[in-house]
């Protein structure tokens, strides 16, 4: 049979290399001792790394840099986000740097949150959440809140077909109709805009 240890490690396998998490993603089913063991024991052998207080991830190991990576702030803030039961959005230039349309590598991760005000370091990353009322809370999916956020960040009047055009490389094959359905009660013209974005994703 399986230990609990090793179905724990198990779980964080299935997410892949760059997820983080907190002893929350485990409990239940399985006990907080028992999740704070094997969290500590799998620090220790080199297996996961601690990212702040509380949080940690899977990380990538680079060959060339002979070194693992540095955490992917995306994943640890949505990790805060699970730990807290927080509902989060990346803020405009935020997710204007996630999907590729920022020129500047930024240091400061700001999101929108429902929950309280806060800064968090992690190494020589600022991760911000500010406390604001969030207009799309009932957003389901990633991409509509990158791109909902996006595209208010960038304004009506800046939303070119060579925007258009940058977006729609970033967003690969995605559930063009779901989040269609999840975008529906968005401003009409960030709507529109969505749909030139996800036709364009489709026809490749």
């Amino acid at each position: 049979m399986q230990s609990v240890s090793n179905k724990i490690l198990a779980r964080i396998y299935s997410h892949g290399r760059g997820w983080a998490f907190s002893k929350i993603d485990f409990i239940p089913p399985f006990s907080d001792t028992a999740v704070r063991k094997a969290l500590s024991d799998f620090t220790k052998k080199g297996t996961i790394c601690r990212v702040s207080q509380g949080i940690y991830h899977y990380p990538h190991y680079s060959e060339i840099l002979q070194q693992y990576l540095s955490p992917d702030m995306e994943q640890v803030a949505y990790a805060y986000a699970r730990k807290f039961n927080w509902r989060i959005q990346p803020s405009g230039n935020t997710a204007l740097n996630y999907l590729g349309l920022s020129t500047q590598v930024s240091a400061r991760h700001l999101y929108i949150s429902d929950g309280p005000s806060r800064v968090y370091s992690i190494g020589n990353q600022s991760l911000e959440f500010k406390h604001m009322a969030m207009k799309e809370t009932g957003l389901k999916y990633r991409e509509s809140r990158l791109l909902v956020q996006a595209l208010r960040a960038l304004g009506k009047e800046h939303i070119t077909p060579e925007i258009i055009k940058k977006i729609t490389k970033t967003m690969g094959n995605v559930p063009a109709d779901k989040i269609l359905r999840d975008t529906q009660q968005v401003s009409v013209w960030i709507y529109e805009a969505i749909e030139q974005i996800l036709k364009g994703s489709q026809d490749g």
